[in-house]
Protein backbone atom coordinates (compact mmCIF):
# COMPACT_ATOMS: atom_id res chain seq x y z
CA UNK A 1 0.00 0.00 0.00
CA UNK A 2 1.60 3.47 -0.85
CA UNK A 3 2.32 5.88 1.96
CA UNK A 4 0.54 9.14 3.02
CA UNK A 5 3.27 11.26 3.54
CA UNK A 6 3.13 14.78 2.82
CA UNK A 7 -0.85 14.61 3.22
CA UNK A 8 -3.17 16.29 5.57
CA UNK A 9 -6.09 14.32 7.33
CA UNK A 10 -8.44 15.57 9.51
CA UNK A 11 -10.53 13.41 11.43
CA UNK A 12 -13.05 14.31 13.65
CA UNK A 13 -14.54 12.64 17.18
CA UNK A 14 -11.17 11.64 18.11
CA UNK A 15 -11.50 11.76 22.07
CA UNK A 16 -11.03 8.85 23.98
CA UNK A 17 -7.65 5.88 23.85
CA UNK A 18 -10.20 3.05 23.09
CA UNK A 19 -11.82 4.93 20.37
CA UNK A 20 -11.91 4.35 16.54
CA UNK A 21 -11.21 7.71 15.94
CA UNK A 22 -7.98 7.85 17.75
CA UNK A 23 -7.03 4.29 16.23
CA UNK A 24 -7.74 6.04 12.90
CA UNK A 25 -5.23 8.87 14.11
CA UNK A 26 -2.91 6.46 14.95
CA UNK A 27 -2.86 4.62 11.68
CA UNK A 28 -2.93 7.45 9.79
CA UNK A 29 -0.40 8.77 11.33
CA UNK A 30 1.88 5.35 10.53
CA UNK A 31 1.63 5.60 7.11
CA UNK A 32 3.39 9.05 7.16
CA UNK A 33 0.15 11.67 7.08
CA UNK A 34 0.06 14.61 9.12
CA UNK A 35 -2.75 14.38 11.50
CA UNK A 36 -5.70 17.45 12.59
CA UNK A 37 -8.36 15.75 14.81
CA UNK A 38 -11.41 16.87 16.83
CA UNK A 39 -13.14 16.10 19.94
CA UNK A 40 -16.05 17.31 22.18
CA UNK A 41 -15.76 16.50 25.83
CA UNK A 42 -18.90 17.98 26.61
CA UNK A 43 -20.90 14.99 24.72
CA UNK A 44 -18.22 12.41 26.04
CA UNK A 45 -19.02 13.61 29.39
CA UNK A 46 -22.36 13.60 29.44
CA UNK A 47 -23.73 11.38 26.65
CA UNK A 48 -20.54 9.66 25.56
CA UNK A 49 -18.62 6.94 27.18
CA UNK A 50 -16.69 9.25 29.85
CA UNK A 51 -14.82 11.81 29.40
CA UNK A 52 -11.26 10.76 29.16
CA UNK A 53 -9.45 13.38 30.71
CA UNK A 54 -6.67 15.68 28.83
CA UNK A 55 -6.29 12.56 26.44
CA UNK A 56 -6.20 15.12 22.88
CA UNK A 57 -3.23 16.24 24.71
CA UNK A 58 -1.51 13.23 24.90
CA UNK A 59 -2.71 11.65 21.63
CA UNK A 60 -1.32 14.60 19.81
CA UNK A 61 1.88 13.99 21.17
CA UNK A 62 1.92 10.72 20.80
CA UNK A 63 1.48 11.50 17.03
CA UNK A 64 3.99 13.79 17.34
CA UNK A 65 6.38 10.60 18.49
CA UNK A 66 5.77 8.64 15.33
CA UNK A 67 7.21 11.81 13.40
CA UNK A 68 4.41 13.58 11.89
CA UNK A 69 2.74 16.64 12.80
CA UNK A 70 -0.64 17.17 14.80
CA UNK A 71 -2.94 19.30 15.99
CA UNK A 72 -6.35 18.71 17.46
CA UNK A 73 -9.58 21.48 18.51
CA UNK A 74 -12.15 21.23 21.03
CA UNK A 75 -15.57 22.03 18.71
CA UNK A 76 -19.29 21.49 18.17
CA UNK A 77 -20.37 20.15 14.90
CA UNK A 78 -23.74 20.40 15.85
CA UNK A 79 -23.20 24.45 15.24
CA UNK A 80 -23.72 26.12 12.01
CA UNK A 81 -19.95 27.54 12.07
CA UNK A 82 -18.07 24.80 12.86
CA UNK A 83 -16.87 23.42 9.50
CA UNK A 84 -15.46 26.67 8.43
CA UNK A 85 -13.76 27.08 11.94
CA UNK A 86 -12.42 23.51 11.51
CA UNK A 87 -11.10 23.76 8.01
CA UNK A 88 -9.34 27.64 8.81
CA UNK A 89 -7.73 25.89 11.76
CA UNK A 90 -6.39 22.53 9.89
CA UNK A 91 -5.18 25.39 7.35
CA UNK A 92 -3.76 27.53 9.36
CA UNK A 93 -1.88 24.67 11.52
CA UNK A 94 -0.81 22.16 8.66
CA UNK A 95 -2.13 23.04 5.42
CA UNK A 96 -4.94 21.96 3.21
CA UNK A 97 -6.28 18.60 3.90
CA UNK A 98 -6.97 15.73 1.45
CA UNK A 99 -8.42 13.28 3.67
CA UNK A 100 -11.39 13.41 5.93
CA UNK A 101 -12.87 10.94 7.64
CA UNK A 102 -16.50 11.85 9.31
CA UNK A 103 -16.14 9.47 12.81
CA UNK A 104 -17.93 12.32 14.85
CA UNK A 105 -21.08 10.78 16.03
CA UNK A 106 -23.85 11.84 18.43
CA UNK A 107 -25.89 9.14 19.97
CA UNK A 108 -28.56 9.07 22.83
CA UNK A 109 -30.58 5.75 22.73
CA UNK A 110 -34.42 6.57 21.91
CA UNK A 111 -37.56 4.23 21.24
CA UNK A 112 -40.75 5.05 19.95
CA UNK A 113 -42.04 5.94 23.00
CA UNK A 114 -39.27 8.42 24.17
CA UNK A 115 -38.29 9.63 20.99
CA UNK A 116 -39.23 13.12 20.23
CA UNK A 117 -38.45 16.23 17.69
CA UNK A 118 -35.68 17.64 20.25
CA UNK A 119 -33.49 14.04 20.22
CA UNK A 120 -34.12 14.10 16.42
CA UNK A 121 -32.78 17.44 15.80
CA UNK A 122 -29.59 16.87 18.34
CA UNK A 123 -28.69 13.70 16.15
CA UNK A 124 -29.53 15.41 12.87
CA UNK A 125 -27.46 18.44 13.61
CA UNK A 126 -24.62 16.30 14.31
CA UNK A 127 -24.45 13.48 12.47
CA UNK A 128 -26.17 14.83 8.76
CA UNK A 129 -26.14 18.72 8.69
CA UNK A 130 -22.68 18.88 10.67
CA UNK A 131 -21.51 16.10 8.84
CA UNK A 132 -22.53 17.09 5.14
CA UNK A 133 -21.36 20.61 5.88
CA UNK A 134 -18.23 19.74 6.59
CA UNK A 135 -17.78 16.99 4.03
CA UNK A 136 -18.54 20.08 1.66
CA UNK A 137 -16.29 22.86 2.74
CA UNK A 138 -13.67 20.24 2.89
CA UNK A 139 -14.17 19.49 -1.08
CA UNK A 140 -14.51 23.26 -2.17
CA UNK A 141 -11.23 24.28 -0.59
CA UNK A 142 -9.80 21.10 -2.17
CA UNK A 143 -10.42 22.40 -5.29
CA UNK A 144 -9.26 25.06 -5.31
CA UNK A 145 -6.07 24.16 -3.63
CA UNK A 146 -5.60 21.28 -5.65
CA UNK A 147 -6.66 21.98 -9.09
CA UNK A 148 -4.60 18.85 -10.74
CA UNK A 149 -4.72 16.64 -8.11
CA UNK A 150 -6.77 13.25 -7.97
CA UNK A 151 -6.48 11.69 -4.31
CA UNK A 152 -9.03 13.63 -2.15
CA UNK A 153 -10.57 10.97 -0.08
CA UNK A 154 -13.52 11.54 2.17
CA UNK A 155 -14.50 8.22 4.51
CA UNK A 156 -17.66 7.93 6.67
CA UNK A 157 -18.34 6.56 9.55
CA UNK A 158 -21.72 4.26 9.67
CA UNK A 159 -23.99 2.30 11.80
CA UNK A 160 -27.53 0.54 10.56
CA UNK A 161 -29.58 -2.31 12.00
CA UNK A 162 -32.89 -3.33 13.91
CA UNK A 163 -32.23 -1.63 17.24
CA UNK A 164 -35.16 -0.65 18.31
CA UNK A 165 -33.88 1.80 21.15
CA UNK A 166 -31.81 3.89 18.61
CA UNK A 167 -33.84 5.32 16.38
CA UNK A 168 -32.84 8.41 15.88
CA UNK A 169 -29.38 7.57 15.44
CA UNK A 170 -29.83 4.52 13.20
CA UNK A 171 -32.38 7.24 10.56
CA UNK A 172 -29.43 10.26 10.44
CA UNK A 173 -26.67 7.82 9.60
CA UNK A 174 -29.25 5.98 7.12
CA UNK A 175 -29.05 9.59 5.81
CA UNK A 176 -24.90 9.34 5.70
CA UNK A 177 -25.36 5.93 4.00
CA UNK A 178 -28.23 7.81 1.17
CA UNK A 179 -25.94 10.65 0.45
CA UNK A 180 -22.43 8.71 -0.32
CA UNK A 181 -23.55 7.63 -3.82
CA UNK A 182 -24.67 11.04 -5.02
CA UNK A 183 -21.98 13.21 -3.24
CA UNK A 184 -19.44 10.16 -4.81
CA UNK A 185 -20.56 11.39 -8.41
CA UNK A 186 -20.58 15.20 -7.67
CA UNK A 187 -16.88 15.18 -6.34
CA UNK A 188 -15.58 12.29 -8.92
CA UNK A 189 -14.65 15.44 -11.30
CA UNK A 190 -12.07 16.98 -8.94
CA UNK A 191 -10.45 13.90 -7.48
CA UNK A 192 -12.54 12.99 -4.51
CA UNK A 193 -13.88 9.88 -3.64
CA UNK A 194 -16.67 9.54 -1.22
CA UNK A 195 -17.34 6.32 0.91
CA UNK A 196 -18.92 5.31 3.96
CA UNK A 197 -17.30 2.03 6.15
CA UNK A 198 -19.85 0.06 8.72
CA UNK A 199 -17.34 -1.63 11.15
CA UNK A 200 -19.84 -3.82 13.15
CA UNK A 201 -20.06 -3.86 16.46
CA UNK A 202 -16.35 -2.42 18.00
CA UNK A 203 -15.14 -2.89 21.14
CA UNK A 204 -14.13 0.53 21.73
CA UNK A 205 -15.20 0.82 25.58
CA UNK A 206 -18.99 0.98 25.15
CA UNK A 207 -19.12 -2.88 26.03
CA UNK A 208 -19.83 -4.39 28.64
CA UNK A 209 -19.13 -8.15 29.86
CA UNK A 210 -22.70 -9.25 28.91
CA UNK A 211 -22.77 -7.41 25.20
CA UNK A 212 -19.41 -8.81 24.92
CA UNK A 213 -20.48 -12.14 25.71
CA UNK A 214 -23.67 -11.96 23.54
CA UNK A 215 -21.88 -10.52 20.95
CA UNK A 216 -18.68 -12.95 20.25
CA UNK A 217 -20.94 -16.16 19.10
CA UNK A 218 -21.76 -14.02 15.79
CA UNK A 219 -18.48 -13.48 14.96
CA UNK A 220 -17.07 -16.48 13.09
CA UNK A 221 -13.62 -15.47 13.34
CA UNK A 222 -13.86 -16.11 16.95
CA UNK A 223 -13.12 -12.58 18.58
CA UNK A 224 -14.65 -9.36 18.65
CA UNK A 225 -13.89 -6.22 16.40
CA UNK A 226 -11.41 -3.84 17.91
CA UNK A 227 -10.69 -0.12 16.78
CA UNK A 228 -7.56 -1.20 14.96
CA UNK A 229 -9.84 -3.61 12.67
CA UNK A 230 -11.80 0.23 11.37
CA UNK A 231 -8.76 1.88 11.06
CA UNK A 232 -6.21 -0.40 9.26
CA UNK A 233 -9.47 -0.37 6.56
CA UNK A 234 -9.87 3.35 6.65
CA UNK A 235 -6.32 3.83 6.15
CA UNK A 236 -6.60 1.76 3.18
CA UNK A 237 -9.31 3.87 1.74
CA UNK A 238 -7.23 6.83 2.32
CA UNK A 239 -4.59 5.91 0.03
CA UNK A 240 -3.66 6.22 -3.52
CA UNK A 241 -4.81 2.55 -4.14
CA UNK A 242 -7.99 2.76 -3.14
CA UNK A 243 -8.75 5.21 -6.05
CA UNK A 244 -10.90 3.20 -7.94
CA UNK A 245 -13.35 2.84 -4.57
CA UNK A 246 -16.14 5.39 -4.80
CA UNK A 247 -19.66 5.49 -4.15
CA UNK A 248 -19.24 2.70 -1.87
CA UNK A 249 -21.36 2.02 1.35
CA UNK A 250 -18.93 -1.01 3.47
CA UNK A 251 -19.18 -3.38 5.61
CA UNK A 252 -15.71 -4.27 7.10
CA UNK A 253 -17.21 -6.54 10.64
CA UNK A 254 -15.45 -9.13 10.50
CA UNK A 255 -18.21 -11.30 8.72
CA UNK A 256 -20.16 -10.82 11.68
CA UNK A 257 -23.74 -12.71 12.17
CA UNK A 258 -25.94 -10.15 13.49
CA UNK A 259 -28.27 -8.18 11.47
Amino acid sequence: MTGLKGKVAIITGASRSKGIGAAICRSLANAGADIFFTHWSLFDETNGNGLDKDFPNILCKELRNIGVNAAHMEVDLSLRESPSLIMDRVEETLGTPSILVNNATFESPANFRTLNTEILDQHYKVNNSGTLMLSVEFARRYEQSFPERKDGRIINMISKGPDPNNLAYIATKGMVIAITEPLSVALAPIGITVNSVDPGPTDSGWMNEEMRNHLLPLFPAGRLGVPEDAARFITFLASEDSGWITGQTIKSDGGFLGK
